[in-house]
């Protein structure tokens, strides 16, 4: 039988914005939730009751031709029957212990377990043979299911030491609330109804291509170094490293997501993924989301202490010197000498006025020498030429960011605009720093200039 072909990335787009339809401010949860299925991973949704997570398991399923869904909300009370199917009665007669799973959790391609850590133990065992290794143990026969993904949900991480290896069992664990008070608007005028379904499902053939297709994606350096800093990091966190098995599965998701985007490496800028597979709970996702737009996005803002320094002297010095006294009776008669000639002036009315009002200003300032007014402006040309080399550096590293990303199907837009807002932030701060250095620059060009005065350049301006 022909192998079948990957499904292109403009109908993942499409697929992703199918499932996104209505759904606000859900673009991460959507997209990961979606790749790991492709994956062949599970899912835990994170976050209070009412936030659309079995909505979104929901539309998963359609997303995926030919596959059957199941939904439980799991209680402490909860019997195996409800998960797996009824015993099979004429079995028993045959004194074998089986159950009839058709409609149960065993034959479905994506399930939906709702508040999935408060199960019994009974269930728990059953679901990490289940997810683990897609088999489930039907009597004493061992059956192979069809199973696609799970998509769990609870409003906490479990604290219970006998839930870990279950928790683990979940790679992607995305943390959802409620919407925001930007979003609230929105959210009430949305219209009802159930969201359509996908044009184009993914087949049972083309998700095996993916899985068959991703071991031959490589890690590009940049990603070997960006995985060890990020066990670095993890090493040194309260939560722990994670054990070996994750950091493999980590690595497939990767591949995954570089695979059905068309590129042949995995590279760093895939770990965006890593606080959703990594992080050990919530509130860890948001300092590991920090560390990878600092680190390896390398888009944190940045304040420019350097400049702002430079500006801060530069300004100090001009208001020092545009505030010195006359020093000699030379410049003192120069002043006069203005004024007089202001005062003999033919214009009349409001120009004339500010004329006489410059000249009587001119008079009691101090004068310089042409050498000394062209060093300092020549000094904030220097600082102002190396803030626009470093200007130009940012912009030119947001422009091939965002053509880096342009291209990227799984990036949420959320996620692009925080990377963004890194460097859009450290451009404010250079742009607002050169308009006072040309504010600057142009008041030390305004300096009274008097040619009397022995050429010497000024000292340099200490940051």
């Amino acid at each position: 039988m022909p192998t079948a072909a990957l499904p292109s990335p403009p109908r993942l787009r499409a697929l992703i914005a199918d499932l996104e339809s209505g759904l606000l401010e859900r673009d991460a949860a959507v997209r990961l939730a979606l790749l790991a299925a492709l994956a062949g991973e599970h899912v835990l949704l994170i976050g209070p009751p009412g936030s659309a997570k079995s909505e979104l398991a929901r539309r998963l399923h359609r997303a995926f031709a030919d596959t059957r869904y199941f939904e439980r909300l799991l209680t402490r009370f909860s019997t195996p029957e409800e998960l797996f199917g009824p015993l099979s009665l004429a079995a028993l007669e045959n004194d074998r212990y089986e159950r009839l799973t058709d409609g149960y959790l065993p034959t479905a391609g994506v399930a939906f377990l709702d508040e999935v850590f408060k199960a019994n133990s009974a269930i728990l065992n059953a679901l990490l043979t289940l997810l683990n290794e897609r088999e489930f143990d039907n009597g004493s026969v061992r059956l192979a299911v069809p199973l696609v993904s799970v998509v769990g949900a609870s409003n906490e991480v479990p604290d219970d030491d006998a839930l870990t290896a279950f928790y683990d069992r979940f790679l992607v664990r995305v943390p959802v609330a409620l919407v925001s008070d930007a979003a609230f608007g929105a959210l009430l005028t949305l219209p009802g109804g159930a969201a359509p379904a996908p044009a184009q499902p993914i087949s049972a053939g083309e998700r095996a291509a993916i899985l068959a297709a991703r071991n031959a994606v490589a890690l590009a350096n940049d990603a070997l170094a960006a995985l060890r800093s990020l066990r670095t990091w993890l090493g040194a966190s309260p939560g722990g490293a994670p054990s070996d098995r994750r950091w493999r599965q980590c690595v497939g998701l990767l591949r995954v997501a570089a695979l059905t985007e068309g590129r042949a490496c995995v590279d760093a800028l895939d770990l965006w993924l890593a606080p959703y597979v990594m992080a050990a709970e919530p509130g860890q996702a948001a300092a590991l989301e920090r560390w990878f737009i600092a680190q390896i996005a390398q888009s944190a803002p940045l304040d420019a202490a350097w400049l702002n320094r430079a500006v801060q002297a530069f300004e100090r010095q001009l208001e020092i010197e545009q505030r010195l006294p006359p020093d000699d009776a030379a410049a003192d008669g120069a002043g006069k000498l203005a004024v007089a000639r202001a005062l003999g002036a033919e214009a009349e009315g409001l120009d004339s006025m500010r004329l006489v009002a410059a000249a009587l200003e001119a008079r009691d300032r101090r004068h310089f020498s042409a050498l000394h007014v062209a060093t300092r402006v020549a000094q904030t040309l220097e600082v102002r030429e190396r803030a626009q080399a470093a200007r130009d550096a940012v912009h030119e590293q947001l422009d091939g960011l965002s053509a880096q990303l342009a291209a990227r199907l799984w990036w949420p837009p959320s996620l692009v605009e925080r990377v963004h807002a890194g460097p859009a932030l450290t451009l404010a701060v250079l742009d607002g720093l050169l308009a006072r250095l040309n504010a600057v620059q142009a008041g030390f060009a305004a300096l009274p200039v008097d040619a009397r005065i022995a050429a010497a350049a000024p000292a340099l301006i200490e940051a």
